[in-house]
């Protein structure tokens, strides 16, 4: 946890709780947005990938 910077954790905390809307959105029977909301959390993980690549870049 120390290595992550604070825009790590907030990507983090942001596909997590993607997740989790996502997950609550399919039990309360709201299938097709529960869907797209999920498709989300590999969207910004990629994101947060990349900003890390880009920081890496630039040392």
């Amino acid at each position: 946890m120390k290595n992550l910077s604070k825009v790590d954790l907030t990507m983090l905390l942001l596909a997590f709780l993607s997740l989790v809307v996502s997950e609550v959105m399919w039990f309360s029977g709201e299938q097709e947005a529960a869907i797209f909301i999920g498709l989300w959390v590999p969207s910004i993980l990629g994101f947060a990938i990349y900003l890390k690549l880009l920081k890496i870049e630039k040392k």
